[in-house]
């Protein structure tokens, strides 16, 4: 049974999701609203298939790149299709507010832009192309059959959002992480995740117990040197993937946990007030480029740490 990719621009991305070539097939992810249409559809034909035939809409988590277009591909599959979602990410594909509401109650703390909530309200409505209730919802351990003999089994890997999930083609062990597995970051240089106590737990359920024959990224993360990977990752390239994502993990928990001890530092630095982890890990990027992984993950280690205290 093949896998394909299928990429769709969107302003720096490049938006992939992948289609699983089943006798129900499988569409994971699905880009933002303009996808399915301009992006999809035209790749799906040229491999002889039609964008009509996908039965299962598999979401990785809830972000606006990788839910916006699910309800543009529902329809049109004629609404035949299952949307299939973590529960706890759920909310992200009800609501566009609810986009709107994340951004307010993590970045908008610390990007201090006025018309923030205007910008990523009109984003919202953009990119997404419907709000619609999921016909599936998932907490991780059920199996999903896509026709004949196969099987799909679901992983729960939160960290990146609490409702990340992992699909498992069973028997070939092809694995749809979307953006779980950050390694170094993607455009913008630096790992984001909602809850980092999670996402660690979650890398090594990847590496310890799911153990990937390949594994497909929902964005071409970087090495330590810069250098992305491929979407499509073979078994040893996912194992070094896994493990440089714990890495960075471990550096940035170690200078986060180390500096937020001693408070808040505010300062003029567009890193405030994590200016001084931003030097230590020599983190450079743009940290007001959306989304900004820099203070989402920050953010979760200071949450973390106000837990402990």
């Amino acid at each position: 049974m093949q896998i394909h990719p299928l990429v769709s621009p969107w302003g720096r991305f490049g938006l992939y999701s992948f289609f699983i070539d089943a006798p129900e097939p499988a569409v994971v992810d699905t880009g933002v609203a303009s996808s399915p249409a301009e992006g999809m559809a035209p790749a799906l034909a040229a491999l002889g298939r039609r964008i009509e035939d996908v039965r299962w809409i598999l979401l990785t988590h809830g972000h606006i790149d990788h839910v916006g277009g699910a309800h543009a591909l529902w329809e049109l599959t004629g609404r035949r299709a299952q949307v299939v979602i973590g529960e706890a990410d759920a909310p992200l594909l009800r609501s566009r507010r609810a986009h709107v509401q994340n951004y307010l109650d993590v970045r908008a703390r610390y990007l201090h832009d006025r018309e923030a909530e205007a910008k990523q309200a009109a984003m919202a409505a953009g990119a997404i192309s419907g709000e619609m209730e999921p016909s599936v919802l998932l907490r991780g351990g059920e199996t999903l059959s896509l026709g004949g003999d196969v099987t799909v089994s679901v992983h729960g890997i939160p960290g990146h959002t609490p409702g990340s999930v992992a699909y498992v083609v069973d028997g070939q062990d092809d694995v749809f992480v979307g953006d779980a597995v950050q390694v170094h970051g993607a455009a913008n240089g630096f790992p984001g995740y909602e809850d980092p106590r999670s996402y660690r737990a979650s890398l090594e359920h990847l590496r310890d117990v799911v153990r990937p024959q390949h594994l497909y990224l929902g964005h071409p993360y970087r090495t330590a040197d810069g250098v992305p990977y491929g979407v499509e990752l073979d078994r040893e390239q996912a194992r070094h993937a896994l493990q440089q994502s714990l890495d960075i993990e471990a550096r940035v928990a170690d200078a986060a946990t180390r500096y937020l001890r001693d408070g808040l530092q505010e300062t003029d630095s567009a890193y405030s007030p994590f200016a001084r982890v931003a030097e230590e890990l020599g983190y450079t990027g743009d940290p007001t480029l959306e989304p900004s992984p820099f203070f989402t993950t920050l953010h979760g280690y200071r949450a973390q740490l106000d837990q402990t205290s």
